[in-house]
């Protein structure tokens, strides 16, 4: 049979009533993450800063859409002589407010591979001087994708940040017999059981899922004070549109079915809010805040984690994803990694290079700090307000 013809645009967006119709219609037809979802893409878009500039990837096949996505272009400083633009796929180039993190980020394609490389060599034929392309959050197959259309254009790829998406795999544990717990390494099993118990003198532990959004708003702003505790003026909260984002998001997608937030209770007191999506039978752990003691037996990270997991397991979801990052209890906890990348297709030049040195020599620098801080974190008495 022929290959299908697909015409590919990048147009104004000039309605997002009109975009969130298609976007629907085709999310409907297609497999998907969460983040590609109209439920993340429409309150994002309702909630970009100023001075953002969305287009709209539109790929058609016989005047039928079968590609979408969101492209910001952003001006950006360069060593060189030329202005640069950069081009970004579902994110602004603002950022701050790009630390919701979009991850397993793609165009939301039908029949993917002939529209998703369709779309990147309509992306990359654009791109000027030294204009880039930056995919953020992305999977091993977009990145092989992605590294073919910039090679039929002379373009080159770079690796800005390479990472893994640690995540339990139910299947894993049904197959060992459904004990979730069983499955964790010993020292974790003892971790927990320990805390359980020293918890279980307060009173019964539990888990508790915010059934209303009213709820899950009140736990999401008791993370929020669990979070800012922990990590001040570093955390997620110290951008200014993290908050509103998250509170539409979740006003809209608690009665979806598609946010989760629950509340680990050991007697009346929550040690722990999980702030989680749901989607195609996998749970996403988005964001979450502990109460901390100066008692180092006590974990509630690890007891709200095990209890979440041992919930969605009991639900017949398929998989708990801890998302991109390397906490210590990710790898504690789960059984298998997605790989990810961040990526930027653009022409090679000396300016290219020493820019990547610089960033390379930060990223150092801020794994440092970031040690540092951890190291501060663990001498310091940590938060003990908050009652349920």
């Amino acid at each position: 049979m022929p290959e299908r013809i697909i015409d590919v645009s990048l147009e104004n967006l000039k309605s997002i009533a009109w975009l969130e119709t298609s976007w629907k219609e085709l999310e409907a037809r297609v497999t998907h993450s969460f983040f590609l979802s109209w439920l993340w893409i429409g309150t994002w878009l309702r909630h970009l800063p100023d001075g953002t500039q969305p287009h709209v990837l539109v790929a058609r096949s016989s005047s039928k859409i079968v590609g979408l996505a969101i492209i910001c272009r952003r001006r950006a400083w360069s060593l060189g002589p030329h202005a640069r633009a950069r081009w970004l796929l579902n994110e602004t180039g603002d950022t701050r407010f790009d630390r919701l993190f979009i991850e397993y980020n793609n165009i939301l394609a039908e029949q993917s591979d002939a529209v998703i490389a369709a779309g990147l060599d309509a992306l990359t034929s654009r791109l000027r001087r030294a204009d880039q392309l930056v995919l953020s959050g992305i999977d091993p197959d977009l990145e092989l994708a992605a590294c073919r259309a910039a090679g039929r254009v002379g373009l080159v790829t770079e690796v800005k940040q390479a990472d893994a998406a640690l995540w339990v795999d139910f299947a894993k544990v049904r197959q060992q017999g459904g004990n979730y717990r069983a499955t964790l390494g010993r020292s974790t099993r003892q971790a927990v059981s320990r805390a359980m118990r020293l918890y279980a003198e307060r009173g019964p532990v539990e888990l508790r899922i915010m059934e209303t959004t009213t709820e899950a708003l009140a736990a999401f702003d008791l993370l929020s004070d669990f979070h800012r505790s922990r990590w001040g003026r570093r955390g997620a909260f110290a951008n200014p549109g993290f908050r509103p984002f998250h509170e539409e998001l979740i006003a809209r997608g608690v009665p979806m079915g598609a946010v989760r937030i629950s509340r680990t209770l050991a007697g009346d007191q929550t040690i722990g809010v999980v702030y989680n999506f749901v989607h195609d039978g996998r749970v996403l752990n988005y964001q979450s805040g502990f109460l901390y003691e100066s008692d180092g037996r006590l974990k509630p990270g690890l007891v709200s984690h095990v209890l979440a997991i041992e919930d969605s397991i009991a639900r017949g979801e398929r998989g708990y994803d801890f998302l991109a990052g390397g906490a210590g209890h990710k790898s504690r906890l789960a059984n298998r990694e997605h790989a990810m990348k961040w990526i930027a297709i653009g022409r090679d030049s000396s300016e290219r290079r020493i820019e990547a040195k610089l960033r390379g020599a930060k990223r150092i620098l801020g794994t440092i700090a970031t040690d540092l801080l951890e190291k501060k974190l663990r001498l310091r008495i940590p938060y003990l307000g908050a009652s349920s």
